[in-house]
């Protein structure tokens, strides 16, 4: 098989006007929009429709969180049309608590969104829960410890996900191939497919505009690259309509999916591809991880006395299952733009093995023995 090429475009533009992106060509979406009634939002937002700033100023809470969904609802309405047929979008968000005149409330962001992705015929499918353990167990909101008067904190996100029709099925021997390819590891399918995620903190944007930072709320590398390795496969195109500092594109060219970012601000056009380099060595630095934590899995259950029945046929290491025997990873070995808004990244499917002494171990194959001795 020929080494993987991947391209990655940004579109600066309105995310509800993106029409330069055809229909039924997207494979997923992934994003974390802009939240409703989080302070930061107000002006961006209000600027965008007058009856925001209108219900602000009347001190009209609920008012000016449905003004700012039906900004959000024109961008969803466009993220249907650009997905395929049995896609999905996975859209990270979070509620807001807040207090208007006198009137503390929360608003549910997350519920508001679904129904209207139901409203435009996505399929609702179990969502996760982010536990972003960003706030110290201490912290409380309201009258303490007095009753009828308090309120929990909000330490968690929503990811929502939905499907673009029926099931997605893969019918050329290619689409299956790399199927397979793209799988992952049994012991990462635990974790990743469990429906509240606790492994994943809040993370902290290192961009050298204070101005840009306060406008960023991006959300930690490892949320996308996760949901396009759950939600596609390798060559897929993945599509961010809110894109900000980039994160997505990254998380795409990790998972050697192709990717389009779209975002309505052009002062971050110096921070998305700013550093290829360091993208590229972010990249593959994720994939040794995986690579590393696999092998401690697999010799922690040696260890105990399992025996392994399954073999990787392009590591030769020992895995769980037999979905995971062709599981292959590609490794971006150059990224170079091709213009100011578009990069392509390289691959190489080389294998570097992590190299780990599991000393010599019982499995239930001989060859798989050897694999695991000091010989």
């Amino acid at each position: 098989m020929e080494s993987l090429i991947t391209k990655h475009k940004v579109i600066w533009t309105d995310a509800a006007k993106i029409t330069t992106v055809p229909n039924a060509s997207i494979d997923l979406v992934v994003t974390s929009p802009p939240y409703p009634m989080i302070e930061m939002w107000d002006s961006i937002m209000g600027k965008q429709r007058a009856s925001i700033q209108q219900a602000l100023r009347k001190r009209n809470g609920m008012e000016a969180f449905e003004a700012m969904h039906t900004l959000l609802d024109k961008v969803w309405a466009e993220v249907f049309r650009i997905l395929k047929p049995s896609r999905f979008a996975c859209i990270n968000i979070g509620d807001a608590t807040r207090t208007i005149g006198s009137n503390f409330a929360l608003y549910p962001n997350h519920a508001r969104i679904l129904s209207a992705l139901i409203g435009l015929g996505f399929t609702p499918l179990p969502d996760i829960l982010w536990r972003k353990q960003t706030n110290a167990p201490n912290k409380f909101m309201g009258s303490g410890m007095l009753p009828a008067g308090a309120y929990v904190t909000l330490e968690h996100e929503y990811i929502l996900v939905v499907r673009k029709g029926m099931k997605r099925e893969f019918v050329r021997p290619s689409e299956k191939q790399l199927r397979r390819e793209s799988a992952y590891f049994w012991e990462e399918r635990n974790t990743w497919f469990s429906d509240i995620w606790l492994d994943i903190k809040g993370s902290r944007q290192a961009l050298g505009d204070r101005k840009l930072r306060k406008r960023s709320a991006a959300f930690p590398f490892e949320i996308p690259y996760r949901l396009i390795n759950m939600y596609s496969t390798k060559g897929d195109t993945v599509l961010d309509p809110f894109l900000g500092t980039g994160t997505t594109l990254w998380a795409a060219m990790a998972a050697a999916r192709n990717s389009i970012g779209v975002e309505l601000d052009p002062h971050f056009k110096t921070e998305v591809f700013a550093d290829l380099i360091a993208i590229q060595a972010a990249a593959n630095q994720r994939i040794d991880q995986r690579l590393e934590a696999h092998h401690q899995f697999v010799k922690d259950r040696i260890d105990s006395g399992y025996q392994f029945k399954h073999t990787n046929a392009h590591y030769s290491f020992p895995v769980m299952t037999a979905q995971e025997k062709e599981l292959r990873f590609d490794r971006p070995v150059e990224a170079r733009s091709t213009d100011s808004d578009t990069v392509r990244m390289d691959y190489s499917q080389n294998i570097k093995d992590v190299k780990v002494d599991y000393q010599s171990h019982r499995t239930a194959d001989p060859h798989q023995r050897s694999l695991f001795s000091n010989n």
